[in-house]
């Protein structure tokens, strides 16, 4: 049977590097999939995937409207789709998580989705939080703070690298505008504090 996988990290962890590395590996089978990307993340071009590495790719952009079901069956229609791989997949609404998971259910098609879990604030996203519930596997893949522990916090930062610590919880950007940090060094840049 097909399984939903979630594979999430803070930023600066390989997750889009993994993506087209799976990728690869299933076209080098002579296995088709299909990328599916954040419409609103254009910082490689719209309907880019790419990674701080240089590896990228095609992939079909979604928003809050696209039906991802009806997508990959009509893809499916010409020709055959082996896996269904999501970047960016934060973005994602809840609805479109339990989609993703209907395809695994309903039409046997394995479907990894790769995203953030907690935005610049520590809170998780929506598409994040579903997949945490909904996904059948879920892997932290490791992102490292600058003190050399694991990075699981995004800190939103300036032009001089001082933390932000308001705004809206989407504003795209790399290493210009986030650094991946250790809770503790995340604790004591942001004013975010429990209480």
């Amino acid at each position: 049977m097909a399984k939903l996988y979630f594979y999430y990290a803070a930023m600066n962890a390989g997750k889009s590097t993994t993506l087209l590395q799976a990728a690869f590996n299933y076209s080098e089978r002579g296995m088709a999939t299909m990328l599916f990307t954040a419409a609103v993340d254009d910082r490689a071009g719209f309907a880019k995937i790419s990674s701080r590495i240089g590896l990228e790719a095609d992939g079909v952009p979604f928003d809050d409207a696209t039906d991802m079901v009806a997508l990959v069956r009509a893809e499916c229609a010409a020709r055959a789709i082996a896996c269904v791989l999501v970047d960016e997949a934060q973005f994602l609404t809840r609805a479109q998580v339990w989609q993703l998971a209907e395809l695994c259910d309903r039409h046997d098609m394995p479907v990894v989705a790769y995203g953030l879990r907690t935005d610049f604030h520590g809170n998780l996203f929506e598409g994040s939080a579903a997949l945490l519930g909904l996904a059948d596997s879920l892997t932290e893949l490791k992102a490292i703070c600058e003190c050399g522990r694991k990075a699981t916090m995004n800190l939103r930062v300036d032009a001089t690298g001082n933390a932000v610590n308001d705004g809206n919880q989407t504003e795209i950007g790399g290493n210009d505008r986030y650094i991946a940090l250790c809770r503790r060094h995340f604790t004591e840049r942001s004013i975010f504090r429990s209480g």
